[in-house]
């Protein structure tokens, strides 16, 4: 053992005599959401897929439950994290210095790809006849309380379908928690949550004994909003996760995404490593939540709007993704 020992001892001497070290790991912390949402285990996921191959990229990732979107912004800023899931929306707001940012813009914001959609979601009673848009038109509808994220999504898309929240519908401002006992008991004609699927909150709607379905957001007013503002991304709603929905089949809307954002500060070989292992292992990637099953490569790069990290831009330019 002694023997052991010195040798040991001998070649540190002399691998450190000629400047050669033994690189120390990098480590990253990926921040996340609360436990119980989709946020969580999607940082999980990627950190999983990134320790896997820990000795080829000498890297360790992480993953804390963060309050969420603009707490994962300003730790990114404040380089308390070197990565965090960001609502596509916030992410926009973060970089060009509007909402919680008001003149303050995260310049150093970096996208690196999307995730999950949060799909904007209008829930209605399928006595009501309501299978678009413009069908919501005399109707009493909960759009969300005011400053929600809901509740700004639903006066966008009225404002691209030229429907007048005032004056063209009786417009609820309840929490999306309260609508789907609302719709059930009759209170509400429909209302919109936007959120990721599966949600308890929906199948709660859903299995109820008042028959409902998902209204469809044609695509004509999804490209003027996503035209329009480069936070939104085309979206479905997936029927298979709610069964007794009178949908057969997944509807058409729009939404923002989950987004994984980090800074410009973090080297391009992390951002370049977890970039590229989650893209090389997407299909297992996809499994690891209901969320993910209706993820493309494709729709991984929509809903960006922070500059791409160059470590991610080189994975995507490798791969034929980007030019």
């Amino acid at each position: 053992m002694k023997r052991f020992t010195g040798l040991f001892m001998a070649a540190a001497f002399v691998l450190s005599t000629f400047g050669i070290a033994l690189a120390a790991p990098t480590y990253v912390t990926i921040g996340t959401g609360g436990v119980t949402g989709v946020y969580y285990p999607t940082g999980g996921a990627i950190a999983k897929m990134v320790n896997k191959k820990r000795k080829e990229y000498n890297l360790r990732a992480t993953v804390e439950s963060t309050g969420g979107s603009v707490f994962n912004v300003n730790a990114i800023a404040a380089g308390d994290l070197e990565f965090g899931i960001v609502q596509s929306d916030r992410q926009y707001q973060a970089y060009n210095g509007l909402a919680d940012w008001e003149g303050k813009p995260v310049k150093e914001l970096r996208a690196v790809f999307s995730i999950h959609p949060e799909s904007v979601t209008i829930v209605a009673n399928a006595e009501k006849n309501i299978k678009t848009v413009a069908d919501l038109k005399g109707k009493v509808v909960n759009i969300g309380n005011p400053g929600s994220g809901q509740r700004g999504n639903a006066e966008d898309l009225f404002a691209a379908a030229g429907i007048d929240v005032n004056k063209d519908m009786q417009a609820e401002g309840m929490k999306a928690a309260e609508s789907a006992s609302m719709l059930q008991d009759g209170r509400i004609d429909a209302f919109f949550y936007t959120v990721g699927h599966p949600n308890g909150s929906v199948k709660e709607a859903v299995a109820g004994a008042t028959k409902v379905n998902f209204v469809a957001v044609p695509a004509d007013i999804v490209k003027k909003l996503t035209d329009k503002f480069p936070y939104y991304a085309p979206a479905e709603i997936p029927v298979a996760e709610y069964p007794g929905v009178m949908n057969t089949e997944d509807v058409p809307t729009f939404g923002v995404k989950a987004t994984l954002c980090t800074s410009a500060n973090v080297p391009d070989d992390v951002v370049y490593a977890i970039t590229k292992e989650v893209f090389e292992n997407f299909d297992e990637f996809k499994t690891l939540h209901p969320a993910f099953a209706n993820l493309t490569k494709e729709s991984m790069l929509q809903g960006l709007s922070a500059p791409i990290h160059p470590g991610a831009m080189k994975y995507y330019k490798e791969v034929g993704l980007m030019k």
